[in-house]
């Protein structure tokens, strides 16, 4: 059972990426517009930590 869910896990992953570099730049960029609207919407502000370059000191001044 487990194998074929990873087999189909990555089936879907390559597929995406197939769908991806086919796309034209004006679709890459309208789909990195709507994901980061969909993690501001979804995630709040645990969405910005995959998109924010921060140093050591400013990144531990925020958990002191």
């Amino acid at each position: 059972m487990q194998k074929k869910l990873l087999g189909l896990i990555l089936a879907a992953a390559a597929y995406g990426v197939y769908r991806y570099t086919k796309m034209t730049p004006e679709q890459k960029a309208e789909l990195k517009k709507r994901g980061g609207d969909f993690l501001d919407k979804n995630m709040g502000s645990f969405g910005n930590v995959f998109g924010q370059k921060s140093t050591l000191t400013e990144t531990s001044n925020k958990f002191s």
